[in-house]
């Protein structure tokens, strides 16, 4: 199995994990985006690490996220004791709308295969300009844009670093 395989189908168990921990039914992108911050090493992961952006960083957006989604639709979470999200009884094992249009994109950045590397799938989820990553991101006061602009510096140097290496 190439690197990127195991990257990919790392990410996507972590994906999974992460769904059932809060419950969901499918695991989306912002679930992509929490393993890709608890998985270390990668320029992915570095490239969200110089945006402040760990794994519970990210946490605390989603859930800063979900209580403006909430106030924007005229209910405090103040105003309720609502317990925990509980854990799912089973891992999701299906991808979400927001996972699969994020691997698309990511996928669709590179022209081979072979040329895939980790950050693209940093790519494909930051290239969502709509839903709950983007307004996550924002809320934690992380550019996007500028984030994506570094993501692509890096994966250009690293497929520089390829063809000279």
């Amino acid at each position: 199995m190439a690197a990127i395989d195991e990257y990919l189908n790392s990410i996507v168990e972590q994906g999974r994990t992460e769904a059932r921990e809060d419950g969901s039914a499918v695991v989306e992108a912002h679930h992509l985006l929490l393993a890709i911050a608890a998985e270390g090493g990668s320029a992915a992961h570095q490239a969200l690490a110089s945006a402040g952006l760990d794994r519970q960083a990210i946490r605390d957006a989603l859930d800063r996220e979900f209580e403006r989604s909430l106030g924007t639709a005229g209910v405090s979470l103040a105003a309720f004791n609502l317990p925990q999200a509980s854990a799912a009884s089973e891992r999701p094992a299906n991808l979400g709308a927001s996972a699969k249009l994020a691997l698309e994109r990511g996928f669709a950045s590179v022209s081979r295969k072979r040329d895939l590397r980790p950050a693209h799938l940093l790519l494909g989820i930051l290239r969502a300009q709509v839903g709950t990553v983007p307004r996550a991101l924002a809320l934690a006061g992380v550019d996007q844009a500028d984030l994506t602009t570094r993501l692509l510096r890096t994966l250009s140097s690293e497929g520089d670093d390829e063809q000279h290496g």
